[in-house]
């Protein structure tokens, strides 16, 4: 985990181009994160799909981009 990164939950709403994801964040009302998967999950050809739930770690110099980290 980056020391600078924003540790948080959420849903993917959507699969993107590019392995990219529209992940909408736990406890929010309607605060949305274009998140790309982290290169474990790639390495490991761990499949995300919409409707999963997903730790992510979001920038904290652009709060609308982050990086899948694990699913559950």
């Amino acid at each position: 985990m980056n020391e600078k990164a924003i540790p948080c939950t959420g849903r993917v709403l959507a699969a993107l181009a590019n392995c990219r994801f529209a992940v909408a964040i736990d406890g929010t009302t309607d605060h949305q994160v274009l998140a790309r998967l982290c290169g474990r999950l790639v390495k490991n050809y761990i499949t995300v799909v919409v409707g999963d739930d997903v730790e992510l770690e979001v920038s904290p110099y652009d709060l609308t981009r982050g990086r899948i980290t694990r699913r559950f």
